[in-house]
């Protein structure tokens, strides 16, 4: 059995750190989410931000669960050595699951933040 784990450490937590990734990296914006990407670091990290525009604190938390989870599922295909933060909009918070996970691949197919087969 493999494991994905998404520990602490492969989180984004300093605002100094998400700062790096608006002004020095690209943004690739979706109807759900904006994603930033930071490249050529030593490490792969990942930094949800969902504001209360998004919902009461149920609603944020479900999709900060959701996402966490599609970034650790997705780990294994990525490029190594990114920085990526996720923020959130404001009409992700009553969307389904599915539609969640295509726009964050479709972003990511954009970005070019997984590996090619």
């Amino acid at each position: 059995m493999v494991r994905y784990r998404f520990p602490k450490a492969a989180r984004l937590a300093e605002s100094s750190e998400f700062s790096r990734v608006k002004h020095a990296g690209r943004s690739f914006h979706g109807r759900y989410m904006i994603m930033g990407v930071y490249r050529d670091r030593p490490s792969t990290r990942f930094g949800l931000i969902t504001s209360r525009r998004v919902g009461n604190a149920v609603v944020r938390n479900r999709l900060r669960r959701r996402l966490r989870e599609m970034l650790r599922l997705a780990q294994p295909g990525m490029v190594q050595g990114l920085w990526i933060v996720l923020i959130v909009r404001a009409a992700a918070g009553n969307v389904k699951h599915d539609a969640l996970r295509s726009e964050f691949v479709a972003l990511g197919n954009k970005a070019g933040i997984f590996e090619k087969p």
